[in-house]
């Protein structure tokens, strides 16, 4: 299956995150490695505006075959819309359909290579329209709450009076792994009745947007290689 790992340059909340040395190597090359490693991956495409971005991941040994247009690399563009040109680019060099893909996006530095290949296999035991990675909530979704200005509370649902051990335990996507059939996403749809949860553990599971989550992603990995040195 092909890997689309989608990484646009322009990062509000921490710039450069895509490119930013995590753990000694730059956090795109964490997937790039882990996808290089899955059994189901055939081809790892990078998805970039940069040519910053293509130069590191070429070094790595992803492909970097065409750089994205600047208008769908802006804050208001939408995922889809960059899945769907890279798609269909790929479609005209290989002269070929492509049936599905995988995204990989490059901020879950934590998933696994047996991640990737367990959610490829769900994928096609089930027949999906798409596959996507989940965690599970720790607390019950029912205990959020709109903050109005003045602080005051307001109900997102029908208040409930249940202790958690009552409530029915709710996920949610982790960022992870997303799969695809390739008319699903022209459709612009991520979701159909036909689609599944590949349910991950919530240490695997950071999705990095800020500093704070970088820094506890190279803490766990850190953590990792630690224990790994000591058990040889």
């Amino acid at each position: 299956m092909i890997a689309i790992i989608p990484a646009r340059s322009g990062s509000k909340g921490l710039p450069n995150k895509n490119i930013k040395p995590l753990n000694g190597i730059p956090l795109i090359a964490h997937t790039i490695l882990c996808a290089q490693r899955a059994k189901s991956i055939n081809q790892i495409i990078i998805s970039t505006d940069s040519k910053i971005i293509a130069d590191i991941c070429l070094e790595y040994g992803a492909d970097v075959p065409f750089l994205r247009p600047e208008h769908l690399s802006t804050d208001q563009s939408h995922a889809i819309d960059a899945y769907i040109y890279t798609i269909e680019q790929l479609e005209k060099q290989l002269n070929n359909a492509i049936d599905n893909f995988i995204v990989l996006q490059p901020t879950s530095p934590l998933r696994r290579p047996e991640d990737i290949d367990k959610a490829i296999e769900l994928f096609f035991k089930m027949s999906a329209d798409s596959v996507i990675s989940y965690t599970k909530e720790h607390h019950p979704i029912y205990w959020h709450k709109n903050i109005c200005k003045d602080l005051r509370f307001e109900n997102i649902f029908p208040e409930v009076i249940k202790n958690r051990q009552e409530l029915r335990e709710t996920f949610f996507p982790n960022g992870s792994i997303y799969i695809y059939k390739t008319e699903i996403i022209k459709q612009r749809r991520h979701y159909t009745n036909n689609s599944y949860a590949y349910i991950m553990p919530r240490n695997l599971s950071i999705d990095i947007d800020t500093i704070d989550d970088f820094e506890f992603a190279e803490y766990i990995l850190q953590k990792e290689e630690s224990l790994s040195s000591c058990e040889q």
